[in-house]
């Protein structure tokens, strides 16, 4: 083996024998990426992966989303596609990353969305709510509307917003009642052939008054029910949403959403969904998002199949405001920012008949 020698000599230059021994050093190491870093790169491939895979992208009609019901209009080559979010059309801010304080004082980059859904969970698991009995009905009052789009494809066009009221039996053993402005009541879940509700702004579909409350078909009993373990909780949303199509991650979304729309989750219960929802991947934050009532907020948000669901909440207190969808592929149905639908909740209360309104109380 060869030494090079290190004694100074007059005849060789500082320089040179700073590189000499700048040989004889192990080379630095490379910086690698963090690990939240690696990840959020890892979920941005998946993502692009699993859009390039899924049918309907651009250029596709609007897709049926599982929750909302297509309805046959006058004349009869119209359809309504019922959806939910709020009329003005703000397109994401998706950075989708920030910086946060850990218990140690160093800090971590945290998904955005993230942080606000923990901010979310936090408000919700300390907001007061009177308990509703078995014999109760809950009631929820909304604003919405519904995209039209004619069955010979074209843009969609959005009528104006209407008052929604629903009376759902909190213990699932009585009929319910569902009155939207303009159409006739509804009575849902009594003997014979009966309607049930497959989310919020979703019209009546044919059942049986025999079947079980689920994550698709709850009762106020199953929801204060469900597991208040983050994880638990949405293994079992998964688990009751499979093979419904558009992705488990999309369906878990939409399936929480619909819980939040037009359920009155109790606080424990309404902080595990958020933080849920926290775990689904995609989950991004708009900044600015109005709903159906001219509420302004800040939005979570998730993209899947040319659409964008984003859940609107107060800035201030981050309860639940509304919903909206817009196009986020320019199609036959419109440009890229068509909003295809609205909604606004402004009231849940416990009643005792189905029929009765509350006083009014700020959803």
């Amino acid at each position: 083996m060869n030494i090079t020698s290190r004694r100074r000599t007059h005849h060789r230059s500082e320089d040179a024998e700073r590189l000499e021994l700048a040989g004889l050093l192990p080379p630095p190491p490379v910086p690698g990426l963090d690990p939240d870093r690696e990840l959020l790169l890892k979920e941005a491939l998946l993502r692009k992966a699993t859009a390039a895979e899924q049918p309907g992208g651009r250029g596709s009609r609007v897709p049926r989303p599982r929750r909302r019901l297509v309805r046959v209009m006058v004349p009869a080559v119209a359809c309504a596609l019922t959806v939910g979010g709020v009329v003005a059309v703000n397109l994401p801010d998706t950075s989708g990353r920030d910086t946060g304080a850990v218990a140690d004082g160093r800090t971590r980059n945290v998904p955005e969305a993230v942080q606000l859904l923990d901010r979310i969970a936090l408000a919700a698991g300390d907001r007061k709510q009177p308990s509703v009995r078995a014999d109760q009905f809950v009631y929820i009052e909304s604003r919405v509307a519904y995209a039209g789009q004619s069955a010979g494809g074209g843009p969609v066009t959005m009528p104006p917003a209407h008052t929604r009221q629903v009376w759902l039996a909190a213990d699932g053993s009585r009929p319910g009642l569902l009155r939207e402005e303009g159409e006739p009541d509804s009575l849902l879940g009594v003997d014979g052939p009966v309607g049930h509700l497959d989310g919020p702004g979703a019209t009546p579909r044919p059942g049986t008054l025999g079947e079980g409350p689920s994550i698709d078909n709850p009762t106020h009993e199953y929801v204060a029910s469900l597991p208040t373990d983050p994880d638990a909780l949405l293994k079992l949303i998964r688990d009751e949403t499979r093979g419904e199509g558009r992705g488990a991650d999309q369906r878990a979304f939409t399936a929480i959403g619909d819980l939040l729309a037009e359920t009155w989750a109790p606080p424990k219960v309404g902080a595990a969904l958020y933080k849920a929802a926290a775990k689904i991947p995609g989950v991004t934050v708009v900044r600015a998002a109005t709903d159906a009532s001219g509420r302004e907020g800040v939005a979570v948000a998730r993209t899947a199949h040319g659409q964008q669901t984003q859940w609107v909440f107060d800035r201030t207190t981050y309860a639940f405001l509304g919903e909206r969808t817009v196009l986020t592929e320019a199609g036959d149905a419109g440009p890229a920012g068509t909003v295809v639908g609205t909604s606004a909740v402004l009231t849940r209360a416990a009643v005792d008949r189905a029929g009765d309104k509350p006083v009014p109380t700020t959803a």
